[in-house]
């Protein structure tokens, strides 16, 4: 009888076959894609595109603009006049908010007021994601600390109050500046012309916002209360200093104690006169829209401002720069190479725009790190910010004038291109039918008219993560590999039974039980400031030393309640099998955190992954390296140490900020002071520096790390050995106050 041929197995599918090699080959992969993702993210300002309008609607420029003389004449009596309230004395008279009230009802606007208190804006954990705890006043606060904005309205003539455009002019109602009351100049001129024409279809608000406290508290409050209006008791009765004001602020004027409301918010304009000294070339206008956790406005706001700046008013526009890499001489290499591969690309083909001059390309990397480093830390850089979480909007215009100290008619010029200004884009964004959403929301910046979109940046980002999976892919078929090459050299009677092939293949759970465990400690570590924030005269040098220790001793703490996956595992199998296990998972719950933050804040990504994916790809045991005594073992070890203790994020910071202002200006409670305006704007950035901090614990083991730690513990410490001293006894008083917050 003829036996049958044995059956062949099938092939795999092509995809799989490639993601076979690509496995096999990881190292080769890994320097290849991280070597092209750092050179992409150089070329981000030579891959720029110019702006364009997206949307046609918008049609800036279409028509003149109608701001008169007599306009800017009468604002500059309102300048005028507000600028001598400064030497009335405090409570002699009505007060700047009445002052701006009173030219509000005179030009014919719906006016109120919006009275607000300062809050306590501290660090609260559970609502981190809410926004801050809304409802707590300030320590010292009383019914005379209100501040009061002044709110004017007006109604369009061609639309059903169902869309509206906001104008906001911060000022300081104790002692306003010469800026601010030609802000609030600009901004009575275009109202004062908006009231008579019969084009405007969205209702017009002005906010005069009262920045005693803060222009972004008073925005936010009063968008809150816009939004989602509060009902309840009036905390100070007994002050009638509010209501004296709404009776003699405008004699005979439609004063109403309801919060006057428009339509929704359609966009919004923050303007701003920087106070200059210096004469300066032409008038300037700088564009700045960041908000929190890198929020942008839409792409054709920012582009309807730069033309009519640039083309209507003649100012010069720009955006901010990252000066201090500005007279770098490997930028200026740099640029040179790329200029000399454009010539050398031109040659080949007339067709093949590569390339930028020098100049040019510093210009635009400075800008774009400006931009990307804006958007990572997650900070807002104006007012403009309080609208992004209302998803409206807006930027702010800041512009800076060239030195009139006693010239009228250069100042009557400001006002009208600034006036005029303000108008265009009023009208551009009067002619939508609908809210933005033709252009970009994801994008970069390199200068004024240059961007980088998200399809182009974000090739940067994915090379620099892509041999995450990779190498957490080969790592598991490696250790996989030796428990079978391990079990096959035993000698037994029958075939491995369905038991111990199942134990086998959950190996892993060790290794995620320590992921897992670090995590727990990564939510302690973030909770941590909560409670040292209580304590009462602590420093921030004093803050950062009690926030280390406590981490370390938590740590400490929780691994031996928990336990920990290395407790009774020698050297040599840490590094032949449970090593790579845990260093797979690690990687895996990297490329996972990397990703999830690239939707979040992607500046805050890519940053990370430049710190992060070094570190997964580099990171072996410690103190095997240690005690192999090889050339090769030790130089590794040196590596892991060097990129351990520059990628922890206190000396992260101290090193950037030495590195982008000198180290002289570097004090140990810096690193404190960032952290805590983070967790005050509650930035993502704050939780993804616990999230760094975390898997750099688990890379080089619980047992390595300490080592590293107490490196960097010196390095704050020897800031200021006066401030360590004192930490001792803010101990007790931090354990008092813990003891005080969980009773009440």
């Amino acid at each position: 009888m003829v036996e049958s041929e044995p059956s062949l197995k099938p092939k795999p599918r092509p995809i799989v076959r490639i993601g076979i090699v690509l496995i096999s080959h990881s190292l080769l992969v890994s320097i290849i894609c991280c070597t092209a993702g750092v050179v992409a993210l150089l070329l981000l300002p030579v891959l720029a595109k110019n702006t364009y309008i997206s949307e046609n609607a918008l049609m800036p420029g279409s028509a003149h603009p109608m701001l008169s003389s007599q306009d800017v004449s009468e604002a500059n009596k309102f300048v005028q006049e507000i600028t001598n309230s400064n030497l009335i004395p405090t409570g002699a008279g009505i007060g700047i908010p009445g002052l701006i009230a009173q030219h509000m009802e005179g030009l014919g606007a719906e006016v109120s007021y919006h009275k607000f208190h300062p809050e306590l804006n501290k660090f609260h954990p559970l609502h981190f994601f809410s926004g801050p705890d809304h409802g707590k006043f300030q320590e010292n606060w009383t019914c005379s600390s209100y501040g009061i904005n002044a709110v004017g309205i007006i109604r369009a003539p061609r639309g059903d109050g169902k869309e509206a455009i906001v104008l906001l002019t911060p000022y300081n109602s104790v002692k306003i500046s010469l800026g601010e009351a030609l802000s609030l100049g600009i901004a009575s001129s275009v109202f004062s012309l908006l009231t008579r024409v019969t084009w405007l279809a969205k209702d017009i608000i002005w906010l005069a916002a009262d920045s005693q406290h803060g222009e972004y508290a008073a925005v936010e409050a009063w968008l809150r209360d816009y939004h989602t209006p509060l009902f309840g008791a009036e905390m100070c009765h007994e002050s009638s200093n509010l209501y004296e004001l709404k009776r003699s602020l405008v004699t005979g004027a439609d004063v109403s104690d309801v919060f006057r409301r428009g339509g929704t918010m359609a966009a919004a304009l923050v303007i701003k006169v920087a106070d200059r000294s210096e004469e300066v070339e032409r008038d300037t206008l700088t564009i700045f829209a960041e908000a929190a956790n890198g929020q942008m406005p839409n792409l054709d706001l920012i582009n309807v401002v730069n033309y009519l700046a640039v083309h209507g008013q003649g100012l010069r526009v720009k955006v901010e720069k990252l000066w201090s890499l500005h007279d770098s001489k490997w930028l200026k290499v740099l640029g040179e190479t790329f200029q000399l591969i454009g010539k050398v690309a031109r040659s080949l083909n007339p067709e093949w725009k590569f390339g930028m001059p020098v100049a040019d390309y510093v210009e635009g990397t400075t800008t774009l790190a400006s931009s990307l480093y804006r958007q990572a830390l997650g900070v807002p850089t104006g007012s403009h910010g309080a609208f992004r979480d209302y998803q409206v909007d807006a930027i702010t215009l800041e512009i800076s004038p060239k030195y009139f100290p006693n010239n009228k008619g250069r100042k009557n010029e400001f006002l009208l291109r600034g006036g005029r200004l303000v108008e265009g884009v009023i009208r551009s964004v009067n002619n939508l039918l609908e809210k933005f959403h033709q252009s970009y929301f994801l994008y970069l910046l390199t200068s004024a008219n240059k961007f980088v979109s998200v399809g182009v940046y974000m090739i940067a980002f994915a090379l620099l993560v892509a041999p995450l999976p990779l190498v957490a892919a080969s790592l598991y078929s490696d250790a996989t590999k030796q428990d079978f090459s391990s079990d096959k050299d035993k000698p037994t009677l029958c075939s491995p039974s369905v038991d111990a092939i199942s134990f086998k293949s959950w190996k892993w759970l060790h290794a995620a039980k320590t992921v897992f465990v670090v995590h727990i400690w990564s939510v302690i570590v973030a909770l941590l400031p909560y409670f040292i924030s209580q304590v009462p005269d602590c420093t921030p040098t004093s803050s950062l030393v009690l926030w280390i220790l406590l981490s370390v001793f938590s740590l400490i703490f929780l691994r031996g309640i928990l336990g920990s996956s290395f407790s009774i595992i020698n050297v040599s199998q840490l590094q032949n099998k449970e090593w790579a296990l845990l260093k797979s998972v690690t990687i895996s719950a990297v490329f996972v955190g990397l990703c999830l933050m690239s939707v979040i804040n992607f500046a805050t990504a890519e940053i990370g992954a430049l710190l992060i994916v070094p570190m997964c790809l580099m990171a072996t045991p410690l103190i095997s390296d240690v005690k192999g005594l090889s050339p090769r073992s030790l130089t590794r070890a040196a590596c892991n140490l060097l990129l351990a203790f520059v990628g922890f994020p206190p000396t992260a910071y101290i090193i950037s900020k030495g590195l982008l202002e000198g180290f002289g200006s570097v004090n140990g409670g810096d690193f404190w002071n960032w952290a805590e305006s983070l967790w005050v704007w509650n930035s993502a950035t704050y939780l993804y520096e616990t999230y760094q901090l975390v898997h750099e614990t688990t890379e080089y083991s619980l047992d390595s790390l300490s080592f590293t730690i107490s490196i960097s513990v010196q390095l704050v410490m020897n800031q200021s050995e006066k401030e360590i001293l004192s930490a001792r006894s803010l101990v007790g008083r931090w354990k008092a106050t813990v003891s005080d917050s969980f009773q009440h």
